[in-house]
């Protein structure tokens, strides 16, 4: 083992950690209300584009997947994060790994927020459907 490196566990716990940031700042850009606006924009400019790389480019804006590479990117260079080895081939690991972890926490965040989204419309919809009975009842208790 490279003395430089820390313990495969140390450096399990920092992909768990650092894939956390990688993926909430790519789902904020890419799905949150917050950057709908220039997410708009760049839909409309990934579609209207004639130059395919400019398509390409405006593209990433809109796609969680993609743009987490980027903030990968980002993240390696201002962490400096390795996985196995301190050189080139340990960034290209830690990249691609850093981005599949985030790509995970983001579809487990996307179905959470599935699931809460369902629970609130059925929640609405007995809501409703009881407001509508209170409604009906008190004319059958008087024999209307």
């Amino acid at each position: 083992m490279d003395p430089l490196l820390p313990s495969l566990g140390a450096q399990l716990a920092r992909l768990a950690v650092l894939a956390i940031p990688v993926a909430c700042v790519a789902w904020t850009v890419t799905h949150e209300e917050v950057f709908r606006e220039p997410r708009e924009f760049c839909v409309r400019k990934s579609q209207s584009c004639r130059r395919l790389w400019q398509r390409k480019f405006f593209y990433l804006f809109t796609c969680e997947y993609c743009f987490s590479h980027y903030v990968t990117i980002l993240a390696l260079w201002l962490t400096r994060f390795t996985l196995f080895t301190p050189d080139w081939r340990g960034y290209v690991l830690a990249g691609f790994t850093v981005v599949w972890i985030a790509n995970l926490y983001m579809s487990a965040f996307g179905r959470l927020r599935l699931g809460i989204k369902h629970e609130r419309t059925e929640i609405a919809a007995t809501e409703k459907e009881l407001e509508l009975v209170s409604q009906e009842e008190p004319g059958r208790r008087h024999g209307r």
